[in-house]
């Protein structure tokens, strides 16, 4: 973060935040030495589904490949407001995203809106093909803290080679839409990043990415390493620069993933995921919502946060985490900041 998105990160903080981070904290590090899940607390972090359709076809997202097995939809306002009030006063960042493009749910930004009313930092990924000038004033408006906008090449030759049937010209509309609404209107917010997935199509690129943020006036650069299902036999997106990759190249020409499976996940005690339609699922890697802890719409949070699910799964990660198939491709430890 920039010393100003970090002051705003922090300004949302409130004693009872503070201690639930701290009871957070101390039960996942109690739970790392004893080797079982022991749990306090409720989560400073949730991500919400706006929605599962997206404009674009990437093809390593099953929202892009049309994949789902599970079902579709958009979130609906009602209900979001009834999940966000049971976790308000604990809850510190609010990510309004999981799979599919969140401007495609016509009720995204009052959804934001509500939630910054709260008092809670919140934070978005978008394609930035919608942020046309009325959407760009509304997001301004809405208080959303921050606003990642996935730039994954500086001339459309390399941004279509991942973004299929994307325009970057939308893109850079979308954001020079969004600056001139910060400008116009004396805001802060959104702090605008440009993030840039790292495949080898586009790895040549990434000085031409900080000139043009620049020259934009984009707050921050980051670059991601690409997740890559079918790796072990080598994949076309596979960046050469080794420190842009996630994957390591073995004697025998095939690959593995770089990162060390550790018995333990962070993000099992701090966040969680919630789909359109309400299910609760460990964290982003679980796309098609495989391992269902919990609905929302049978039971409260609370009962689900605390469940015989969760804690079974909590489980499973101190056991081997290795042996968790969403697991083995995990980016934990894996984000090139820039």
């Amino acid at each position: 973060m920039h010393w100003k998105d970090t002051y705003r990160f922090l300004s949302k903080l409130t004693p009872l935040r503070i201690w639930n981070m701290m009871q957070l904290v101390s039960s996942f590090y109690i739970s790392k030495w004893l080797k079982k899940p022991v749990h306090m607390g409720a989560p400073m972090t949730i991500s919400f589904e706006p929605t599962t359709a997206c404009n674009l076809r990437c093809p390593e997202c099953p929202s892009g490949l049309r994949s789902f097995t599970r079902a579709t939809g958009n979130l609906k306002q009602d209900f979001f407001r009834s999940s966000l009030d049971q976790l308000a006063s604990r809850l510190v960042y609010l990510i309004f995203y999981f799979q599919g493009e969140p401007y495609i749910n016509p009720d995204f930004l009052d959804m934001v809106r509500y939630a910054h009313e709260k008092g809670i930092y919140t934070i978005t990924s978008t394609n930035a093909h919608f942020l046309n000038n009325e959407n760009a004033r509304r997001t301004v408006e809405s208080g959303l803290d921050r606003m990642i906008i996935s730039v994954d090449g500086t001339t459309q030759e390399v941004y279509e080679q991942y973004r299929k049937e994307g325009k970057l010209d939308n893109v850079l509309k979308g954001t020079e839409n969004i600056i001139r609404w910060k400008r116009k209107l004396g805001s802060a917010t959104p702090h605008v990043i440009f993030q840039f997935l790292v495949v080898k199509p586009n790895e040549h690129q990434i000085p031409e990415l900080y000139e043009l943020a620049e020259r934009m006036g984009v707050d921050e650069v980051k670059l991601k390493t690409a997740q890559v299902y079918d790796y072990q036999n080598g994949n076309p997106l596979i960046p050469d620069t080794d420190k842009y990759s996630r994957y390591r190249k073995l004697p025998d020409g095939t690959y593995t993933i770089k990162n060390r499976l550790l018995d333990q996940c962070w993000k099992m005690w701090h966040a969680c995921v919630i789909t359109w339609d309400g299910i609760v699922v460990p964290c982003c890697f679980d796309k098609d919502a495989v391992h269902r802890l919990g609905n929302l719409k049978d039971a409260d949070f609370r009962s689900v946060w605390n469940g015989q699910a969760y804690a079974e799964f909590r489980r499973k990660i101190l056991k081997g985490r290795g042996n968790i198939d969403i697991c083995r491709n995990c980016t934990e430890g894996c984000r090139v900041w820039a």
